[in-house]
């Protein structure tokens, strides 16, 4: 097989295999080369993700050692695509009631979902994430992006539980309205103690809904490893949870003058790019 060959098989088997450890013996059988060829074509790539910002190689050594691939995106890209998020979020025809906004066409675009996935894949990368959490619906998309940059699994907190399922574990919450009492359930096989769980969503207002999730995780004797949400409402000033990072910020909603102003959200200030 010609370098060139190599290369792009290479490549692509990487990337579908993130954070996963690839012995190089494991490259020099599948393409007939030699080791050495295969440490040149490594750094031939390395070299090529770090130039467009597009991932990081890492390279361990000794006989348990090999070579992985960590998503991994540049401040300099992150911050064009969050500036344009944020813009087409101030779209005024985005505007539902209740302080709420329309994002399903962002959540069902397989482009976004690839480029949020990534993003936020970066900001916990080196995060030991366990598994990825959200509740159903809107977040399912979201956390199955993220999930997959990741490589690890992740589960779905649900308001009423399914005979499918088994067991299930309930907490009650207080939703993001503020003035009801909601339940969200998780079951009983999904999670294991002492796991780093990560928690997103799609839309924040109070963080009654995240609360909810904390909860549940703590009756897993888990540990909330991080919180990111797509959008914050930052214009209200009743929040029930800290910590949590966000992609866009809503900074203000005006129903009657069809007003939307949003920025990028803490997500990019927390985050250690290092060179990239």
């Amino acid at each position: 097989m010609k370098r060139s060959e190599r290369l792009v098989d290479m490549t692509k088997y990487l990337m579908e295999r993130p954070h996963d450890l690839i012995p190089l013996p494991f490259f020099a059988k599948r393409y007939g080369a030699a080791k050495s060829s295969i440490s040149e074509d490594l750094a031939i790539l390395k070299h090529t993700l770090a130039s467009n910002q597009d991932g990081i190689l890492e390279t361990v050594a000794g006989a348990a050692g090999g070579v992985r691939y960590i998503p991994f995106w540049g401040k300099k890209h992150a911050q064009k695509y969050l500036n344009e998020l944020a813009s087409r979020i101030e779209d005024p025809d985005r505007i539902l009631a209740g302080g709420f906004v329309y994002l399903s066409d962002i959540i069902g675009n397989p482009q976004d979902l690839d480029k949020i996935g990534k993003l936020i894949a970066t900001r916990y990368a080196y995060s030991n994430i366990d598994i990825v959490m959200t509740i159903e619906t809107k977040g399912i998309a979201l956390a199955q992006a993220v999930a997959r940059y990741l490589n690890v699994p992740f589960i779905i907190a649900r308001k009423r539980s399914k005979v499918t399922e088994g067991a299930t574990v309930s907490v009650n919450y207080i939703s993001s309205s503020l003035d009801r009492v909601s339940k969200m359930e998780l079951p009983t096989r999904v999670l294991k103690e002492n796991s780093n769980v990560l928690l997103i969503d799609d839309y924040m207002m109070a963080g009654g809904t995240l609360t909810g999730m904390q909860q549940l995780v703590k009756e897993f004797n888990g540990n909330i490893a991080g919180i990111c949400v797509l959008c914050e409402a930052d214009f209200d000033d009743v929040k029930l949870i800290e910590g949590h990072l966000s992609l866009v910020k809503i900074k203000k909603i005006d129903d009657k003058r069809k007003v939307i102003m949003a920025e990028p959200g803490s997500l990019i200030a927390h985050t250690d790019f290092g060179n990239f």
